[in-house]
């Protein structure tokens, strides 16, 4: 202490400052603090976080003087709110077993006569029916000619069908299994070892082993389909790219704790989307030039260093996204914690303005505006917004630490703000990226269930279901109705019109 107190200034405008900056490293610790208890503890939603203290919940509320007589204490009678029940429906295509409950017939009858059935009260209820497996048989006769037995003939002597191409030569797979085998893992996030204990229930053994093994066999198979979708996601007039962390052992030079990555890119005709997964060790810029090398277009992607090459391609338009900047300002929020004193409404403000921009884009989707009206639409009413929140944002910038949560996103936004409005000139063009995280957050939450790929071939086959399991649920498909109808048919593909036919961007067809 007594050393402390010796390295002190005796001048008293340096222990002024000295002070001002403990106190705000102080306060700096203090917001990460908060922030890192809400990330904990609050919930996760930004529903509503736009309402920053008390005197923003009722903006225009009135003062007492203004209340309506007969109402003491400014008191408003609400009306009690009822809950209305939904009337459940089950889909047409659901299999129905009718049981018939009628009265006993001591009581059917009245005034001598019976009485007449005038309608019938039908109530609905769901019945679970168990996974079934069934083993197929498939029985081919073996023929002999009588005659030739014991003679020398050309050719065989004995004749059998072939049997049908088997997507896995050799194996008890079938389409129908694989499907639901991949469906449970790349939809569901059932990992290989649960689904094990699910068939050893229904009495059948299905090794881990065999499932790996399978989607192996079957990825490699898909590549030809890789190639032309990465060929069609270039043809589009937008591109989405993002990426996020994946765990994968056995790299060739790395340890297995280290960080590998899986990038998703959404591109292709805008009435027929593709979501392009691809495993890569790093993060690096260098892969995301090449994922993206001789593209023309508009390309959207977040603040990330890597993406900053794109502001200097020839014929590359690259958008920001304001769901990376809305994210920011709410974390500030979130980390000025419950002490009134503390709140700022200039996090709030913005986050409001933002949510006007988004009201302006949802008003437009529901009035199906054509693209001349929708590009009117954002002149007329996103552009003023655009102007508040940038005046607003210049007005801080400077005023507030920039280490702060605050200063951070202030920085973030204008940093990007070229960028950010550029969604204003095109009316295929949106707002910000969520359609590619959209598409990520299924692979995150599998990733929470089997955590890691065991090698980097299995992470090359965890792109390759991906990339066709969401593409196909993009473009309308059921993903277990998309699996069987592409296992079904490729061993019989071998061209490239072959290929056409199975892409997941075709039409669906029903289950």
């Amino acid at each position: 202490m007594d050393c402390a107190l010796k390295d002190l200034p005796n001048e008293i405008e340096p222990l002024k400052e000295m002070v001002y900056l403990r106190d705000e490293e102080i306060e700096l610790l203090r917001e990460q603090v908060r922030l890192l208890k809400a990330k904990l503890y609050q919930p996760k939603s930004e529903k509503g976080i736009y309402l920053v203290g008390q005197e923003e919940l009722f903006p225009h509320s009135e003062t007492a003087a203004d209340q309506p007589a007969g109402k003491p204490d400014g008191k408003e009678t609400v009306k009690a709110h009822k809950r209305k029940r939904k009337s459940r429906k089950f889909p047409d295509d659901i299999e129905r077993r009718v049981e018939l409950i009628d009265i006993p017939d001591e009581e059917k009858n009245c005034c001598g006569i019976q009485m007449a059935i005038i309608d019938n009260e039908v109530t609905e209820k769901l019945v679970y029916k168990k996974a079934e497996c069934y083993v197929l048989e498939i029985t081919r006769p073996k023929r002999a000619c009588l005659l030739c037995e014991g003679l020398e003939t050309e050719g065989p002597t004995v004749k059998v069908a072939p049997l049908p191409a088997q997507i896995i030569p050799k194996s008890f797979a079938t389409p129908s299994l694989l499907a639901h085998i991949f469906t449970s893992r790349f939809v569901d996030a059932l990992p290989y070892y649960r689904q094990v204990a699910q068939f050893a229930r229904l009495g059948v053994e299905v090794s881990r082993a065999n499932m790996s093994n399978w989607a192996l066999q079957i990825s490699a198979k898909c590549l030809p389909l890789l190639e032309l979708l990465k060929q069609t996601a270039r043809a589009g007039p937008m591109i989405g790219i993002d990426e996020t962390v994946i765990q994968v052992l056995r790299e060739p030079g790395r340890a297995d704790n280290t960080k590998s990555y899986m990038w998703v890119i959404r591109g292709g005709p805008p009435t027929a989307p593709i979501l392009l997964f691809q495993y890569h060790p790093t993060r690096s810029g260098k892969f995301a030039r090449q994922l993206l090398e001789g593209y023309q277009g508009y390309v959207q992607t977040d603040g990330y260093v890597a993406y900053d090459f794109l502001d200097k391609v020839s014929g590359v338009f690259h958008l920001g996204c304001w769901a990376h900047v809305r994210r920011k300002f709410v974390a500030v929020i979130k980390a000025q914690g419950k002490n009134k004193k503390r709140k700022s409404n200039n996090a709030g403000r913005i986050v409001r303005l933002i949510k006007e921009l988004y009201a302006i884009e949802k008003q437009a989707r529901k009035d199906e505006l054509s693209d001349e009206d929708l590009l009117n639409l954002r002149q007329r009413s996103a552009k003023p917004v655009l102007d508040k929140i940038k005046a607003l944002l210049d007005d801080l910038n400077g005023k507030v630490p920039p280490k702060a949560l605050l200063g951070n996103a202030i920085n973030y936004a204008l940093d990007n703000w070229a960028r950010l409005v550029i969604y204003l000139d095109q009316p295929f063009l949106t707002p910000d990226n969520n359609l590619v995280e959209n598409a990520i957050r299924p692979f995150v939450i599998g990733r929470k269930n089997w955590m890691f790929a065991g090698s980097p071939a299995g992470a090359k086959a965890n792109a390759v279901f991906y990339t066709l399991i969401e593409t196909a649920k993009a473009n309308g498909w059921s993903p277990y109705t998309y699996l069987n109808f592409l296992l079904e048919r490729l061993a019989n593909a071998h061209s490239e019109e072959d290929y056409l036919a199975l892409l997941p961007t075709n039409p669906p067809i029903t289950e």
